[in-house]
């Protein structure tokens, strides 16, 4: 009985192995190993589905020591065949997506006036011809909010499931309508019907929906910044640390004491208002919500 009872210590502390530190795996000589955790701005080519970009960027990340699976996603997708910034989160800090998936975003894209697609670029169907934008009207007519079609071949769930299944079942689905916000329109070329833009948009906005909009599809789109991150700071090798990346919030320092407490999610007294970085020695704790005098930590990151 005292064998077996050993033998069954032995495997409960090899299953638990990972679980000894969230961000640090436990070694055969009782040294903490790091685990990867932040934030990577990667410039994605066309092809790869966000989902695979992620994917790649978490194997290449994923240290030699650790057993599962490293744990990564993205703040907003980009379809197949866009190009351009997409942030994607590790390990722990995935927590953190709620932080960036609001911010305003920038494109670059180029449209083929005229002609209306099933999917609003060049991969879709078809759909209609339509009156092409006067020379000296295409930019203005876009300034301001927009209500907007998400597109069918999109990520949108629709009674369930995604949108871009049922769209190549051939089904005819109503898709929703979003209020989105264009804050600039920069017409940077036009030749004939076909116009490249420069567009500053808010969170949710499909490029696509835009594309049909002026009557038009797209034939590319590029993401060029995504709140203050921008697409030539790209480095799909460079892990920006959780406290870095969250910069455009504002900062409160910390004492172990206190920071303790915010581990245990205890409130704290503070005079700001939103969402805060609380930070101790550097590393951020969690991320408060602030109001009324109070300070409750919203996403904690562990130890």
């Amino acid at each position: 009985m005292l064998i077996e009872s050993n033998v069954i210590k032995v495997a409960n502390r090899l299953m638990n192995l990972e679980k000894v530190r969230p961000y640090s795996l436990k070694g055969d000589d009782g040294d903490c190993l790091p685990l990867p955790i932040g934030l990577v701005l990667v410039d994605k080519p066309s092809g790869p589905s966000s989902f695979a970009t992620v994917g790649s960027i978490a194997k290449s990340l994923k240290p030699k020591y650790m057993r599962k699976k490293l744990k990564a996603g993205h703040a907003g997708t980009l379809d197949p065949s866009a190009t351009g910034l997409l942030l994607v989160l590790v390990g722990g800090a995935t927590r953190l997506s709620r932080y960036f998936v609001g911010l305003d975003k920038r494109y670059r894209t180029e449209i083929q006036l005229g002609i209306t697609t099933t999917t609003g670029d060049a991969e879709g169907e078809y759909l209609a011809t339509t009156p092409v934008y006067p020379e000296g009207e295409l930019p203005a007519a876009l300034i301001g909010e927009l209500d907007l079609a998400v597109p069918a071949a999109s990520a949108v769930k629709i009674d369930g499931e995604r949108a871009y299944a049922r769209y190549r079942r051939g089904e005819k689905v109503d898709m929703p309508v979003r209020r989105s916000a264009i804050y600039a329109a920069d017409l940077m070329n036009r030749e004939d019907d076909r116009v490249v833009l420069d567009l500053h948009v808010s969170s949710g906005t499909y490029i696509r929906s835009i594309a049909h909009y002026l009557g038009g599809h797209c034939l590319s789109i590029r993401r060029l910044s995504v709140g203050p991150f921008n697409v030539e700071s790209a480095d799909s090798e460079r892990l920006i640390s959780p406290v870095d990346s969250l910069s455009f919030l504002p900062e409160i320092e910390f004492d172990a004491e206190d920071s303790s407490s915010l581990r245990h999610g205890r409130t704290i007294s503070t005079k700001v208002c939103g969402n805060v970085r609380a930070v101790s020695n550097g590393q951020l704790i969690a991320v408060l919500s602030c109001k009324d005098g109070t300070g409750h930590p919203e996403t904690v990151l562990p130890q």
